[in-house]
């Protein structure tokens, strides 16, 4: 069950963005929804991120290639419980006959539209399936429909992810909403995740690349559940321009509504990590660089000894400490670290602290949101990561994923 997350609500509608999903016999469960269709107005702006997985699946390359051809995308094509990825060239090919088909009944350049597909990896894409399902979904095109596009990108997620934000700026309003995907093989430089994020401001294409690199840094390419990096993951950002609200990448009220709703998103594939039972925290402060403070909060995220004792709810700290010291960082004094699980100080300059007790320890393990912080009392940088614990279920899910 997700850890503190419930299904979306009060989804805000995009201008120029509609959508719909379907059931198209890909997965074998008729009543969940694989097939998704998002139409983007002409004239907006579009830009993604992709896996950097070397095994990328055939629709990345696709898309990516796409990209590059037509800055002026109009359908995102999406299914889910097959990933295509490990296909070869059939798998292209596969990916270009549903592209192709699209094509013809919307009567829109091939290279308008960017493929994805989430699932099963080393399956034969069910072209007929998707083929003969499309005109349905074009038929069901509407605003209103993000919340059942959330639930048809859906894989081993327990839940649909979704959220929308409102800003005014002169008293403008500006729109933003985004659904996502994603429980597990989850580790960023983009996870098996993908996310569908859309505004109605108006961006060239310049800032909204910014926009997107800044948002995915602090969120998507924050968030662990595993440490495995999928061969599908994509993260799209579109703005309509409808609002007719010119914003950039300096606009402070925009960027930080944008980053909050990155976020939201990143933390509910976190929440609804496969199995899991705690949301976790780890921040790293005070750091020489940058990349040591991330380096550090993967290597105790990714600890398998620390996320069973999260699990446990076991207060052994000795395992975080453990992990603390092997990070690979450029500069680490020990007679320098604190670290504090809460607002509970379990190590000062490098020694357990001398009013930390075990019960202290205990009814912080206890708690679904567990926040660790790392101060290394060295620099000015600082990271913070977001993972799960490792339980029974994880194990039990990912060996029969397939089943």
């Amino acid at each position: 069950m997700a850890v503190g997350l419930s299904p979306p609500q009060n989804l805000l509608i995009v201008q120029g963005i509609r959508l719909a999903s379907c059931h198209s016999g890909i997965k074998g469960n008729a009543e969940l929804d694989d097939l998704v269709l998002i139409e983007i107005e002409p004239g907006s702006t579009i830009d993604a991120v992709f896996t950097t997985n070397k095994f990328c699946a055939a629709p990345v390359t696709l898309a990516k290639k796409h990209l590059e051809l037509q800055s002026h995308s109009r359908y995102l094509l999406i299914n889910s419980g097959n990933a295509n990825a490990g296909t070869g060239l059939k798998g292209i090919e596969d990916a270009q006959a549903s592209c192709h088909q699209l094509s013809e009944l919307t009567n829109v350049e091939v290279e308008a539209i960017l493929p994805f597909s989430t699932g099963v990896i080393g399956q034969p894409l069910p072209v007929d399936k998707i083929q003969s399902s499309l005109p349905q979904l074009i038929e069901s095109l509407a605003e209103d429909q993000w919340q059942q596009a959330a639930a048809g990108i859906m894989t081993t997620d327990t839940i649909p992810k979704a959220r929308s934000r409102q800003i005014n700026i002169n008293g403008q309003p500006i729109t933003i909403t985004g659904i996502c995907k994603g429980s597990g093989m989850i580790k960023p430089d983009m996870a098996t995740m993908l996310a569908y994020v859309a505004t109605d401001a108006k961006v060239s294409q310049l800032e909204l690349t910014s926009c997107l690199q800044q948002a995915v840094e602090g969120s998507f390419n924050s968030i662990t559940v595993d440490g495995d990096t999928s061969t599908n993951d994509a993260c799209v950002l579109v703005a309509t321009g409808k609002s007719g609200v010119e914003v950039d990448s300096q606009h402070r009220e925009f960027v930080e509504a944008l980053n909050e709703l990155f976020i939201e998103l990143a933390q509910a594939i976190i929440r609804d990590g496969e199995g899991a039972t705690k949301f976790v925290e780890i921040a790293v402060e005070q750091s020489q660089s940058k990349h040591d403070a991330r380096t550090l909060a993967y290597t105790v995220a990714h600890s398998p000894l620390v996320k069973t004792a999260l699990f446990a709810s076991d207060s052994n700290w000795g395992r975080i400490l453990a992990a603390v010291g092997r990070a690979p960082l450029s500069y680490f004094d020990i007679d320098k670290v604190d670290i504090y699980l809460g607002d509970v100080c379990l190590i000062e300059k490098g020694l357990p602290h001398v009013d930390y007790s075990e019960s202290k320890g205990q009814a912080e393990m206890e708690k679904e949101d567990i926040h660790i912080r790392i101060i290394l009392n060295s620099g000015e940088h600082s990271a913070t990561i977001w993972t799960t614990d490792l339980s029974y279920d994880y194990v039990k899910i990912n060996a029969e994923y397939r089943s």
